[in-house]
Parts: structure tokens; C-alpha cells; sequence
């Protein structure tokens, strides 16, 4: 089982303890909480309809939000015909478009003006619809739910179109060397069972789907039937009305007989290993994965392999502190141990720098793994993961949407929720002899398969490999206060701490780009003059005690969260780290090397769309504090020392720039404790970064970035004047709300490019900086800037021609949008949307805290209010004149990443035409519309298409 869930599986367990499964026509049974151990406190209904289908029910405390997830028992591990793979993720895709008596245009619109977040994912083992919203739709959201499920309708023509977005975004995943190396370990790990491939199927199965339309409707009607189908509904509901309604609308879902048989893989005999060639990649991978065991929680083993791989490979392991923090061998360390229902794979991902290292690195590994078998680890040890797992779900079950999340993931096993008991009953007995009893079935070379992955044909010497069997063998003084405090304090048992600084990147000295994020990881991630980060580490582990970081061009947050039990354990940790930083010279190497990786790795060579967005940024700012990135740029970092991290420090983090913000159940000693130390602090006299406004763009212009790349990716944009404060920008939020609402696919954009013409996986508009948007569907807070920028983001093309044809459709709309305005209908459509939806940014405690603060900085009221009495008064008119006196597209700059920047740069500089094709036949309207888009002026200038590779951005 996936470690990160076995916390949350823990205290599940002890907050369900007592719940019974009804059946038929029995009275649905409540589960209460055992009184002594109310880690959960909320109770639960569970039931089965006559036709198979589970509904489980949860009552929280949580106003207004319901999360409904639905946890199909179908996923990769289904897919047993060859050439077929693929298709549990496919029909992931195909829900979303709809039923006869709601077509999609038709439930999309009802969704989205109920504030519906509607989304899915998929898994080796199920397929998982999780949809959240406001309660006074749960009935409708019922009913369309059911009415798609049993009644799914949709054209051979969208059929085909959506398996052009399933390509595209195997190409997009197929960046990711996690992914790859996913890919490869059970390519080669696996003789006979499904789990051979990856959720997203083999690549010539992809390829192939288009013509499958048959199939896929016979893979549908075998698996989307009642009896593999669970409902979670939890949030502020009545539980006897829910379960009504689900009968209403469910109820005739008619039962099916359909079985499959999942290939039984053979006992591996021996350990293998395979190479896997990435071009351009920096670096080199190392992935060691083992077989583990099939889901049966109530024996220890699942239980046991998951507590081996925190106690020995988690970033608290002495491995990680060898490898990562003391030698720095190794930049990336990491475990992922998949709950699956069959035998899969427990893995342990390492990134090294030097070649030569793979083999120390693997070497390592196998050491460990001798030693896990030959020692007892010491009880205080596992007596403290264990307690980590409690505080763990604690802190992370904050929502409604959180406990439907866990509930759902456990539900498609046995469509029963008595599995958390069981699990975490074996947990809790697993005791150290059982750690290496059970490590010795489990890690021995014969059930071992390795890879390594880099730019290399073969890695030199690697299979001289030691025998894991021959090593088991050989076995502070207060003053006055001047910072400002946001004191949210409440009843939550979670201590939520926002340690908000004014200041940033924009803050870096010429020269010195990065000192900023390097400070604040040193901070965040370094030790404190009394103790080392691992020391630091070791104690907050077994409160689950959490102190990260994060950083911005005027903010500098430093966040924290712990139960309030030991929340003077916490703050007498992080407090020395934030007061008293010990600034060693090994943290600082560290450190410095792992933000040099992230700028390598991590966005130039892995992440073509965050790289785009941050290209124009730069671009658009260049000469101004927000020119650089935020982490810095490479050179500069190189030069930077430990006394200039010192200098940033004394000079930035003062009191004068302070806003602490506090929630929670936080003891008043500690409080008062915290309020005082902090005064200890330099006062300063800034309260904020000066920001000078952004340089004015001029004509049009373009950024082509040239590597190694399979797919094309866009961002386009140019200044603007309005930010939260400014009293245009809720009209001007909602217009990019209807252009383009992040990773929503009712949004305009979404609608033209991704969905009529299958060209991409999605399309959005942004007038505030949002970062990470390829891992997360809601913006963080503590973003906040003087300056912002339009911007237009389109996920990777499958070629040039398509990103230069998909820049001129959302040009062509754009234009329409500054001509037309917006309709009286769309504009209510998405008010509507926005009003529902806005409470959803902040859901979550430390969400609700960060936005606050937030507030506090533009000077406006709390968010959502805010937000909704300005959206109460906006009429239609407001919000064209609004597109009229912000929005043009005289002056854009655009950025191309892609594997063939001559191409580019020809096809704009001579306005080439971009015809598009199509696997299917298209509407002779959109046929038409698409003569007309595919020559399109861009109007970008010769002399104004700059080309780079991309070893020189952010140099």
C-alpha cells in the first residue's frame, strides 16, 4: 500500500471502528467512533442497493461543501486482451461527455453554474470520479452522475478526438523520467500479469484506440455496472436524505454478470536488470524495485514492507542523511509503494550526478535492504513511525474532500471501508522482529529488477552487482514588537503557523539571483545552530511536525503545521531554525546544489510547460526585480556564498517585513513564547519591496526555446495594471475565468482547442502568477505581487504546426472576445460558477490562513467575501468595458518550447499557414472556421523572434 495513505488508513481505522455493511433490504447500520480514540469523530452509513451498488455516508462539520467520489473497480489490471491496453483511462476521459438526456454541453453548463469542481482519475486497480460542491446540488449532481453512468453517449467522431488527447498526453507524461522509469521497471518486471503496463497502456495501443470504438463500448458495458461501483458522499448532509436520493436516481441501475480472469505472473527467478536510453536527460536514475505482495490487509506483510520503506529509504532514513545530506551523492531519494490488489512493486528512486555513482548508489541500497534483514530496528524507532502515521492523517484530513479522497481509495478493494480496521489492526502489531522476518521473504535478489536511465547507451560497470544474499550473509532576549500579527486562532486540534515575510526574489542584488530561495532553504532545511537538520528531522518526526518554505518574487513563507498536543515540541524546534540558523557550510552545498538541480532537472529538462510560463516572465520583465526566476539563475547561484546568505538574512527577514499568521488550537504559552522570540528579530524600517511598474511592451514579439522535445508548449501574455486591489479585478477574474478557468474543461478556451479539436490537454488564462499549474488544480496563496501579467497557458502540441495553429485559435478568440464582449448568458453562467465556487480556494485551514494574509497585503476584505459582493454587483456591461480597457493583443510576447526551433521560427517569421487534419470527420462549420485560423496573422516581426537553447535559459 502507498505509505502516505497508511497514516491515513491508521486513524481511519480507529474513527470507523464498529461500522457494519448492510445488504438488500436490511436497515443501514451507523458507525460511531470509539470514544477513547477520536482521532475522526464524525460517524458513517453504509449501504448496498438491491443492484450491487455501495453508498457510504459521512456527516461532517464542514459548511456547505460536499465531496462526492465514485471508485470504479476497474483500472490497468482489467486490460487483459492484447493490444487493448489503455482503456480504463480512456473511459476516465470518455465520462465527461455525457448522456442522451444530459449531452455534455448540457451537464457541463448546469456543473458549471453550480460551482462544480468535476474531475477523475485512474489507477492499476480503479478508476476513481470525484466531483465537489456546494450541498443544494448534491440531488442534480446525483442524477446526472447516474443518468452518464448507466446511459454514456457519445459520437464515433468524439470517440476518436478524445484518443488524440489520450496521445497527446501519454507525450506530455512521456517527458517525466519517473514516468519512464515507471514505464521500463514494469515493462521488464512483469512475464504475464496486466500490471506489465502502466495505466496510460502501451504506446501502440494508443495509436490504435481511434479505430477500437466497438471495443471500447464492450470494455463499458462489462465494467460499468452497479456491483463494481461504489458512491462516497461526505459533507454537511442529512445521511437518510442522501442515501434516498442515491436510491432515486441509482436505484434501477440493472446488475451485470461480467468476470475476468487476471493473468497469474510466474515466481521471478532471477534478478534483472535493463538500461533505458533519455536523450538529453541530466543526470542519472537509478530505480531498484522488488516484488511485494497482493492486497491482504489482514496479514502484516503489506503493513510490514511499508514501514521498511520509511524506516530505511524515507528522507528520515540514515540512507537518505548518507547519500542526499552528508556525501550529497545523490540529489533525489525517494520511495513509491502502489496499493494494488495483486503482487506489484515497492520502489526506491535515487538521482545521482556522476555516472559512477549509480553503482555506489545501488550498492547503498543493498546494504540497507542486508541490513533490514540481519537487524532489529529499535522499538522508540518504529513506536515513532507509527505515531507519525496518527499525527499524520490528523493534519492532512482537514476537509470534506480529504476524507472522501482516503475513503475512496479503499473502497474499490472490497467496496468496503472495514479494510481500514483491518489494516491498521496488522500495522500495529507489526513489531521488529516481524520487520526482518517479513524483509527477509520479501528482498532477496531473485524477486529484484533494476534500471537505470540516462543520456548513455549503457552505463560502464554496472553489472558487477553485489549478491544481496552474500551481504545478509557477511551481515533569547525579548524587546519591543514591530511585526504584525494575523491571529485566526479556533478550536482545531491542527496548528497551523504562516511565517510571511515581504520580501523575495525581487529582492536578489544584481548578481546574486538566488540568494533569496537559497536563504530560505537554508532556513526551511537546514539546521539551527543548536542542532543539525537530520537531528531536527528525527524530532519532528514522531509528532508529524511539519516547517517548509516557499518563495516569491515579494513573499518569503515559512509554514508550519503540528496537533496541538505538541505544539511546544514543534516551535522549540522551528523557532531556532527561523531565529538561530546554523548556517553550516555542508547544509549551504547542499542546498545550493539541489536548487541548481531543480533549475536543471526539474523545470529546464522535465517541465516544458512550467518552463514557458517562466520564460515569459522573464521576458516580459526583463530589467525589472521580477526579470530573473525565482530560484534564481545558474551562473549567479554558482558564485553565491554562505556570507552572502548570511547578508540576505540580516537584511531581509526583520520585523518591519513580518506578518506572522496563527490558526488553530495553539497553547497561549507557546503563543506568547512565539510573539516574544520573534521580537528578537532586526526591527527594520520596510515594511515592503518598492516594485517599480512593469516595462511597457512594445509590438509583438516571440521566445523560441530549443531541446530535446516530442510535443510543443505555449504561453503568451503581456503586462497589466490590475491586481486584487484594483477595483476592475474581479470583473477581470471572471472574464479569465470563462476564457480560460484553470484545469476546467468548461472553460472557452478548453472548448475550442482541446475539446472540438482534440488538439491538447487543456488550455486556460491566468491574470495572477500560478505556479506548479501541471500539479495542482487550485492556486497556493502567498503569491501575492504589485505587478501581474494577462497570460494565455496551452499544454504541450503534438507538433510545431499544431502550437502555431492552436496559438492563432486562442489569438482568433481573443480577438472575438475584445470585439464582441461577453454574452449576457456566459457572463451569468460564470458568475454563477465563481460565486459557488470560491469557497473551494479555501477549504482547508491553512488555505483559509494563507488567504487571509493575502488579504492583508492588497488591503481588501477576506477573500471570499470580497470576491462575492463584488461578483453580486457586476453587471455584464461592467465586464466588457473591463475586456475593452485591459485586454488587446498589439503588444504580446510569446514563448515556444520545442525540439525544433528553426521550424518555429520559419513558420512565424513567414506567417506560414497551419492547416490542420483531422482522424475523423469534422463539422463543415469548424472545417470552414479552421481555413480561416490556419493563416491567421500572429504578426510577430522577423527581428522580433528571439531563439535560445535551453542550456542558456536562466543561465
Amino acid at each position: 500500500m502507498n505509505f502516505k495513505l497508511l497514516a491515513t488508513s491508521m486513524a481511519v481505522a480507529l474513527a470507523l471502528s464498529g461500522c457494519a455493511t448492510t445488504k438488500n433490504n436490511e436497515a443501514s447500520q451507523t458507525a460511531a467512533v470509539a470514544s477513547n480514540n477520536k482521532v475522526f469523530s464524525q460517524d458513517y452509513v453504509l449501504e448496498e442497493l438491491d443492484n450491487g451498488l455501495r453508498v457510504m455516508v459521512v456527516k461532517t462539520d464542514y459548511p456547505d461543501v460536499v465531496s462526492l467520489q465514485i471508485p470504479v473497480s476497474v483500472g490497468s489490471r482489467n486490460e487483459v486482451e492484447a493490444g487493448k491496453t489503455g482503456f480504463a483511462h480512456f473511459f476516465e476521459h470518455m465520462m465527461f461527455k455525457g448522456s442522451k438526456k444530459f449531452p455534455q454541453d448540457v451537464y457541463s453548463d448546469i456543473l458549471k453554474n453550480s460551482g462544480v469542481d468535476n474531475r477523475a482519475y485512474t489507477t492499476n486497480d480503479y478508476t476513481n470520479y470525484h466531483l465537489n460542491f456546494s450541498k443544494e446540488h448534491l440531488d442534480k449532481v446525483l442524477e446526472i452522475q447516474a443518468d452518464i453512468f448507466q446511459d454514456l453517449t457519445y459520437s464515433e467522431e468524439q470517440f476518436r478526438t478524445e484518443a488524440l488527447t489520450v496521445k497527446g498526453e501519454y507525450l506530455k507524461n512521456n517527458a517525466s523520467p519517473v514516468r519512464k522509469l515507471l514505464s521500463a521497471v514494469r515493462k521488464e518486471a512483469f512475464d504475464k500479469h496486466t500490471y506489465k503496463h502502466t495505466t496510460m497502456g502501451f504506446f501502440e495501443d494508443i495509436e490504435a484506440m481511434p479505430d477500437q470504438m466497438a471495443y471500447g463500448q464492450e470494455f463499458f458495458k462489462h465494467f460499468y455496472k452497479p456491483e463494481n461501483v461504489s458512491l462516497v458522499i461526505v459533507g454537511d448532509v442529512d445521511p437518510k436524505e442522501t442515501i434516498a436520493m442515491v436510491k432515486k436516481h441509482w436505484g434501477a441501475w440493472k446488475k451485470g454478470n461480467y468476470s475476468v480472469d487476471i493473468p497469474k505472473e510466474p515466481k521471478q527467478a532471477a534478478p534483472r536488470y535493463v538500461h533505458e536510453k533519455y536523450d538529453g536527460l541530466p543526470g542519472h536514475w537509478l530505480l531498484v524495485s522488488y516484488k511485494g505482495t497482493p492486497w491482504i490487509p489482514t496479514k502484516k506483510d503489506r503493513s510490514a514492507l511499508d514501514l521498511i520503506s520509511q524506516l530505511y529509504f524515507s528522507e528520515n532514513s540514515e540512507l537518505y542523511q548518507e547519500l542526499v545530506v552528508e556525501k550529497q551523492i545523490a540529489s533525489q531519494m525517494f520511495t513509491y509503494n502502489p496499493e494494488t490488489k495483486d503482487t506489484g512493486l515497492l520502489h526506491v528512486f535515487v538521482k545521482v550526478d556522476k555516472e559512477s555513482d549509480l553503482a555506489v548508489a545501488r550498492d547503498a541500497i543493498n546494504r540497507t535492504y542486508a541490513k533490514a534483514r540481519t537487524e532489529l530496528v529499535s522499538e522508540e524507532k518504529l513506536a515513532a513511525l507509527k505515531s507519525n502515521l496518527k499525527y499524520s492523517f490528523i493534519n492532512g484530513l482537514d476537509s470534506s474532500q480529504a476524507i472522501a479522497d482516503v475513503l475512496a481509495s479503499y473502497m474499490h478493494f472490497e467496496r468496503n471501508p472495514e479494510v481500514i480496521n483491518e489494516l491498521y489492526a496488522s500495522s500495529d502489531a507489526v513489531t521488529a522482529e516481524d520487520i526482518r522476518r517479513i524483509a527477509n521473504e520479501y528482498f532477496v535478489d531473485s524477486s529484484r529488477t533494476t534500471v537505470t536511465m540516462s543520456a548513455l547507451d549503457k552505463v560502464a560497470g554496472f553489472d558487477k552487482e553485489v549478491s544481496l544474499e552474500n551481504l545478509v550473509a557477511q551481515a533569547s532576549k525579548p524587546t519591543e514588537r514591530h511585526f504584525k500579527v494575523l491571529d485566526k486562532s479556533n478550536a482545531s486540534p491542527l496548528v497551523d503557523v504562516n511565517f510571511l515575510f515581504y520580501t523575495g526574489a525581487a529582492a536578489d542584488p544584481k548578481g546574486k539571483k538566488g540568494v533569496a530561495a537559497l536563504t530560505a532553504a537554508m532556513i526551511a532545511k537546514g539546521g539551527s545552530q543548536t542542532k543539525s537538520f537530520k537531528e531536527i528531522q528525527k524530532a519532528l518526526y514522531p509528532i508529524a511536525g511539519s516547517f517548509s518554505y516557499q518563495i516569491d518574487k515579494e513573499m518569503l513563507s515559512f509554514r508550519g503545521r503540528v496537533h496541538k498536543d505538541n505544539a511546544d515540541k514543534w516551535y522549540a524546534l522551528v523557532s531556532e531554525q527561523l531565529l538561530n540558523p546554523g548556517f553550516r557550510e555542508d547544509d549551504f552545498n547542499r542546498l545550493k546544489k539541489e536548487l541548481i538541480d531543480n533549475i536543471k532537472s526539474g523545470l529546464k529538462a522535465s517541465n516544458d510547460e512550467e518552463l514557458g510560463k517562466e520564460v515569459l516572465y522573464s521576458a516580459l520583465y526583463q530589467g525589472h526585480p521580477y526579470a530573473s526566476y525565482n530560484l534564481g539563475d545558474l551562473s549567479d547561484l554558482e558564485a553565491l556564498t554562505l556570507d552572502d546568505v548570511k547578508a540576505f538574512y540580516r537584511a531581509e527577514l526583520t520585523q518591519a517585513k513580518l506578518n506572522l499568521g496563527i490558526t488553530g488550537a495553539l497553547n497561549s504559552d507557546v503563543k506568547a513564547k512565539m510573539l516574544t522570540d520573534l521580537a528578537r528579530l532586526p526591527q527594520g524600517n520596510e515594511a515592503r519591496l518598492s516594485v517599480p511598474d512593469a516595462p511597457v511592451l512594445k509590438g509583438k514579439h516571440a521566445t523560441i526555446v530549443e531541446k530535446s522535445a516530442q510535443s510543443t508548449a505555449v504561453s503568451f501574455g503581456f503586462p497589466i495594471d490590475t491586481v486584487r486591489s484594483s477595483k476592475d479585478w474581479t470583473a477581470l477574474w471572471l472574464v479569465r475565468s470563462y476564457f480560460g478557468e484553470h484545469r476546467s474543461s468548461n472553460s472557452f478556451l478548453y472548448q475550442r482547442i482541446r475539446q472540438v479539436r482534440g488538439m491538447n490537454y487543456g488550455d486556460y488564462a491566468y491574470i495572477e502568477y500560478f505556479p506548479r499549474g501541471m500539479f495542482q488544480t487550485k492556486p497556493d496563496a502567498n503569491l501575492g505581487r504589485s505587478e501581474q501579467i494577462f497570460q494565455v497557458w496551452l499544454r504541450p502540441l503534438r507538433s510545431n504546426n499544431d502550437a502555431q495553429f492552436a496559438s492563432r485559435v486562442a489569438l482568433f478568440e481573443l480577438d472575438k472576445l475584445i470585439k464582441d464582449g461577453m454574452s449576457s448568458s456566459d457572463f451569468e453562467a460564470t458568475r454563477n460558477f465563481l460565486t459557488n465556487f470560491v469557497p473551494q480556494l479555501v477549504a482547508s485551514q491553512d488555505r483559509q490562513l494563507g488567504y487571509a494574509l493575502d488579504s492583508e497585503f492588497y488591503n481588501t476584505e477576506s477573500f471570499v467575501e470580497y470576491v462575492r459582493k463584488q461578483l453580486a454587483s457586476l453587471t455584464v456591461e461592467d465586464v466588457n468595458r473591463v475586456i475593452r480597457e485591459n485586454l488587446q493583443t498589439e503588444n504580446m510576447h510569446y514563448v515556444f518550447i520545442t525540439g525544433d526551433a528553426k521550424d518555429m521560427q520559419a513558420r512565424l517569421a513567414k506567417e506560414q499557414t497551419s492547416p490542420m487534419t483531422y482522424n475523423t470527420e469534422k463539422p463543415a462549420e469548424l472545417v470552414t472556421e479552421d481555413t480561416e485560423i490556419a493563416k491567421y496573422p500572429l504578426g510577430i516581426p522577423a527581428k522580433n523572434i528571439e531563439v535560445m537553447n535551453v542550456e542558456d535559459v536562466f543561465k
